[in-house]
């Protein structure tokens, strides 16, 4: 059984019951939700070793926060089904339950960096990452009395249309200022910059496949797992791989020109502009760059508050490759907001 199979069995078989015999209409929503393999449905015999086990989180009103946070470690029972109910984590090294006692307004600003109870403006939409989105709307929701869970997972569903434009816009401006880096380097015997760069190009034309099938990318450990399983994005995954295998940097460039024609073919096929061809040669140079896709993207953009951000900067992953603030929603929000507004 995968973690979150547990999960279900333990809050329906224990947690509720025991609400509903000492603080009877107490929850506001249940479900396995925040950060985990199994929210992703990926946890194996590996990621038992930390963090894994008995974990909920429970909504409830934010007076009774700390009054039922308690209530649970005084009662809970030592078990079930043979996994402990109280474990020590990784942010906790003391043993305590698994059941995060929280708000739904905390609880998004927490992971979000943003209250998701209330409408996004522009900045807040370019503040989420899709690891960050993931942590609230993938996993289950076991009760949602309320409707509150249901409304902020529906918000979360998508970026709305001028700022899904934006993002893909900004994937290929990324692309365009260095694929004939490949070939540049590689033409001057620097190998392992060649090799670096088309890397990041992967990375990049990867983000592009998750935007153009509208799904939320997760972090590093999962993306290339979660990528594989994109219906059409995915498809272009050989033609990636080969780019970061190929010994010499022409086969490197074509690889992940192949790639590119694909999803410029997939974003036609999604009702987005594409160009005639993704590529173009580079000036008189033996190499290739892309042809203006970010700019026919841009100019369909119809909100005049999107079509006047900083070009070619877009959502904070997009920018940022640093853990310690991807990870931190106030850091995200406080420098994609500092970004954006210029």
């Amino acid at each position: 059984m995968h973690g979150l199979q547990y999960c279900r069995d333990y809050y329906r078989e224990v947690v509720a019951p025991l609400l509903d015999r000492h603080r009877p209409g107490i929850v506001q929503g249940a479900a396995r939700l925040g950060s985990g393999s199994d929210v992703l449905g990926l946890d194996d015999h590996t990621s038992r070793d930390h963090d894994w086990g008995l974990r909920l989180t429970l909504f409830v009103a934010e007076h009774a926060v700390d009054d039922v946070d308690e209530l649970l470690e005084r009662m809970l029972p030592t078990q079930h089904r043979g996994h402990p109910t109280r474990f020590a984590t990784t942010w906790r090294h003391e043993p305590h339950h698994g059941v995060e006692v929280t708000t739904i307004e905390r609880f998004t600003r927490e992971r979000l960096g943003v209250d998701a109870t209330r409408e996004f403006d522009i900045a807040d939409w370019l503040t989420l990452t899709g690891q960050a989105v993931l942590e609230v709307t993938a996993g289950e929701v076991f009760d949602d009395p309320t409707g509150e869970l249901a409304a902020v997972r529906n918000r979360l569903r998508w970026y709305p249309d001028a700022v899904w434009r934006h993002v893909v816009a900004v994937d290929w401006a990324r692309i365009g200022q260095e694929l004939s880096f490949i070939g540049r380097a590689g033409g001057r015997g620097d190998d392992l910059g060649s090799r670096l760069i088309a890397a990041r190009l992967v990375r990049a034309a990867m983000h592009l496949g998750f935007l153009l099938e509208r799904r939320w990318p997760p972090y590093p450990k999962w993306f290339g797992t979660l990528f594989a399983q994109l219906p059409r994005a995915g498809a272009i995954a050989p033609q990636l791989l080969l780019a970061v295998r190929a010994e010499t940097w022409r086969d490197r460039e074509d690889a992940l020109c192949e790639a590119l024609e694909k999803l410029n073919a997939l974003q036609r096929e999604n009702g987005l502009p594409a160009a005639a061809r993704a590529t173009q040669p580079f000036f008189d140079r033996p190499f290739r760059s892309t042809s203006d896709i970010s700019r026919l993207v841009g100019e369909t953009i119809s909100d005049p508050a999107v079509a006047a951000l900083p070009p070619g900067v877009g959502a904070i992953e997009q920018w940022v490759d640093n853990v310690e603030v991807l990870t931190a929603s106030e850091r995200r929000a406080a420098v994609s907001r500092a970004v954006t507004s210029r």
